[in-house]
């Protein structure tokens, strides 16, 4: 089968013909029809400091996928050849303490698909039946592609009760842009979004936000007076994992606000701690989907008419990957997808 490789440790991957996965009898065997580009994606195929700490290659990449079930393993109950899925990124196992309680998003032996095992960037991909998600046959597959960095934002935007709140947004990358989309319709009164990336700012606005601001040439004390704002942010949620986000986010929300932080930065950063104290501010780190809840609420929201199609900017063919690839990391997209049909 074609796959998107990574032979060794380095910069670089290579599109090759390795052996199809085997499924083993707990497993299901999809044939993969697309599948999505994610941050984390770039970092392996450029290799810096963070997958040369963390990965150990050969292996194929790629976590966000559908696809199409081709064989399940003697043990398997659930999944049909012929069913239309995409799957759950993080393996878990079952047994630590948070599994056993049924957190299975907090397992500290979570194993990545697409980083500590073979993942999507190839004609098939084996998963195991619990991390299996099944879609109805008449969902468009680009959507149904990236489910998984959806549940990032259903996640993040879902961690608090947003009806009637103002909400700031800092990072308008593709899974900031399908918060706010999330936060519009689960009822948000104003939503405010920040970059620096004027092509991300005006698809901010045709996802439904109230204010897209360029952080670095305007500030958000004028866009809460104009918006008719008096006592500063009830919720924000950090996407950029900007060292700056966080003092910015502290100086322009109220007293108990509750922020909810997804950006990874790439060094400490410092902020105001005794605002956050004073203020009684909450903050909650966010990391993947909470297994399975998370996947129930975005699957009911997009049943009921969550849009985040203009999210999906470009779309290129499998064979096309470094091109697509090369457009990610300019930031003049929103999400892109692979065709591996």
């Amino acid at each position: 089968m074609r796959a998107l490789y990574k032979a060794e440790r380095g910069p670089g991957l290579e599109l090759r013909d390795v052996p199809e996965p085997v499924a083993g009898p707990h497993d299901v065997k999809i044939r993969v029809r697309k599948t999505g580009i994610c941050g984390t994606d770039l970092h392996i195929e450029s290799w810096d400091s963070w997958a040369d700490q963390n990965l150990n290659p050969p292996f194929i990449p790629g976590h966000e996928f559908v696809g199409v079930v081709t064989q399940i393993g003697s043990e398997v109950t659930t999944a049909k050849v012929g069913d239309l899925v995409s799957g759950e990124g993080h393996i878990v196992c079952g047994l630590c303490r948070n599994c056993r309680a049924g957190r299975r998003h907090l397992c500290m032996n979570t194993i990545g698909v697409g980083v500590n095992r073979d993942g999507a960037f190839a004609e098939y991909v084996v998963v195991p039946e619990s991390n299996v998600w099944l879609h109805p046959q008449d969902i468009d597959l680009d959507l149904a592609s990236i489910f998984d960095p959806l549940g990032n934002a259903v996640h993040t935007a879902l961690s608090f009760p947003v009806v009637g709140e103002d909400v700031l947004i800092t990072g308008a990358g593709p899974i900031g842009l399908m918060a706010a989309a999330i936060a519009r319709f689960v009822g948000a009164r104003f939503i405010v979004i920040t970059d620096v990336n004027e092509y991300r700012l005006d698809l901010a606005r045709k996802m439904g936000v109230d204010a897209a601001i360029n952080i670095s040439t305007h500030n958000l004390a004028d866009t809460m007076k104009n918006l008719g704002m008096k006592e500063g942010f009830d919720i924000a949620f950090e996407m950029s994992g900007h060292q700056s986000a966080m003092p910015v986010i502290l100086s322009n929300v109220g007293h108990g606000a509750r922020i909810a932080a997804l950006g990874l930065p790439k060094d400490p950063i410092s902020f105001d701690w005794a605002k956050v104290v004073t203020h009684m501010v909450t903050i909650k780190g966010i990391y993947g989907r909470e297994m399975y809840e998370t996947w129930y609420s975005m699957n009911s929201m997009v049943q009921k008419g969550l849009d985040i199609s203009p999210v999906i900017t470009h779309r290129f063919a499998a064979s096309d990957w470094q091109q697509a690839f090369e457009l990610a990391r300019t930031g003049n997209c929103g999400k892109i997808i692979l065709d591996w049909s």
